[in-house]
């Protein structure tokens, strides 16, 4: 049994790694969790990469437009990168599996968050996983109303516009609590659980 599991497990990684050679993936970029994704969805995993990158390049480009700012870190424009990336997913390989990958990442971020390594330039926590959660099930609901006369991009930054989506609560650069008292730096460092507070994205910066 174990030896069969080997065997598909080299498979997935054969067939990710075969198309990723032209995108410049590694499949060593992957955390565990996100691994057995691959492993038991190894035929949707080419559209789940392209889907991740083009994701990517969108969520670049409407950042140079400053239509939703250009925040990454727990700001609108990280809301719509994750929105936007399940709603391509659900389309492309089912909102089941487009959120089982979502479920996987956030569980490498937390092992990331273990080893101390930064996650897109900043270290992983709860409140900001928990944020990139609720916006993934909003992105996958996202894509039921998508239609041939629909832009999915404009979709995403109608539901953020509305509200729909979540951020973090932030003045600037500086991260506020419910009660919107300044977090101090010390108090978000090496800590997954903290008092980042999450908001309807209408509210935020």
């Amino acid at each position: 049994m174990n030896r069969i599991i080997l065997v598909s497990l080299l498979v997935s990684m054969m067939h990710y790694s075969s198309m990723a050679q032209d995108t410049g993936a590694r499949f060593s970029d992957l955390s565990r969790p996100e691994i057995w994704w691959v492993f038991w969805h190894p035929f949707k995993a080419k559209k789940a990469l392209t889907c991740s990158l083009e994701t990517l390049r969108v969520t670049d480009s409407i950042g140079r437009t400053g239509l939703i700012g250009n925040d990454k870190n727990g700001g609108r424009l990280d809301a719509f990168k994750h929105a936007y990336w399940m709603a391509e997913l659900s389309l492309k390989i089912g909102e089941t599996s487009a959120l089982k990958l979502g479920e996987a990442h956030e569980k490498g971020n937390y092992q990331t968050f273990k080893k101390g390594q930064l996650e897109d330039g900043f270290l992983p926590d709860k409140p900001s996983s928990d944020m990139d959660l609720y916006n993934n099930k909003v992105g996958a609901s996202i894509s039921k109303a998508y239609t041939a006369q629909n832009n999915l991009i404009d979709l995403v930054i109608e539901a953020c516009h509305q509200g729909d989506l979540r951020v973090l609560k932030k003045k600037g650069s500086i991260f506020l609590s419910c009660n919107g008292q300044p977090i101090p730096r010390q108090d978000l460092l090496l800590k997954w659980d903290n008092d980042k507070c999450m908001i309807p994205s209408n509210q935020g910066p």
